[in-house]
């Protein structure tokens, strides 16, 4: 059985939703560290050729709360006036634009179970059938930090892979994964491109861009542009 786990990401790039396809069960990681200036309440997105950074709005936020401690202020409305100004005239705005509205007024306070709740829907749209966990729900020792929480969560689940983002490869060791009869891979995305408008192409934007400039099935497409290490 597959496995990842990753902190929850407001509309994570493509990279993100290849590990979730890729793996039997994603767990999200709720209850570690908000990280400040991340991606955990902002990315970016398409505007004249450029990216710009939109950002969901927190309460009180603090890189000594967990993610599952803060809760979301309002600035929906602002985030879809946005969007729509930057993707009204993108190929697949009337699909995805009710979705993203759907999300974002989402009355969910909580940070994380806000985010989840995209990730599912998101996930629902392109076909992915992935299990979600979040790891708040497991009982495992909290107290373990980086890789031996990682293990335990894996042994958990009973999971015999664990598939981590390429950006792991300096900080978990296969060789410890292997004592504990965990096979580990990072994923490393290949070079992705497709049309936007008539501008050179922007690189690394939110599965929002993706979304609105291609339909599911060459989304499905993209999902398995990838290797594992």
């Amino acid at each position: 059985m597959n496995l990842a786990v990753m902190q929850p990401y407001l509309f994570p790039y493509i990279g993100y939703w290849q590990l979730i396809d890729a793996v039997d069960i994603f767990v999200i990681y709720d209850d570690v560290n908000f990280i400040k200036s991340g991606y955990i309440n902002r990315n970016n997105i398409f505007q004249n050729g450029t990216s710009q950074l939109i950002t969901l709005e927190l309460l009180s936020s603090s890189s000594f709360k967990k993610i599952n401690e803060i809760n979301i202020s309002n600035n929906s409305k602002k985030l879809l006036k946005n969007i729509n100004q930057n993707y009204s005239k993108a190929p697949f705005f009337k699909d995805v634009f009710p979705m993203i509205e759907e999300i974002l007024n989402n009355e969910q306070k909580d940070l994380a179970k806000f985010l989840g709740s995209s990730l599912i829907k998101i996930s629902k749209y392109l076909n992915i059938d992935t299990k979600f966990i979040y790891s708040s729900d497991l009982k495992n020792n909290k107290l373990l930090m980086a890789q031996e929480r990682l293990i335990e969560i894996s042994k958990i689940l009973k999971a015999t892979d664990y598939i981590n983002a390429i950006g792991g490869i300096d900080l978990y060791d296969k060789d410890i994964f292997s004592q504990n009869k965990i096979n580990l891979s990072f994923l490393k995305t290949h070079e992705i491109s497709y049309k936007q408008f008539n501008y050179k192409f922007v690189q690394n934007l939110s599965i929002i861009d993706i979304i609105m400039f291609n339909g599911v099935d060459e989304i499905k497409k993209m999902l398995d542009e990838y290797e594992l290490l």
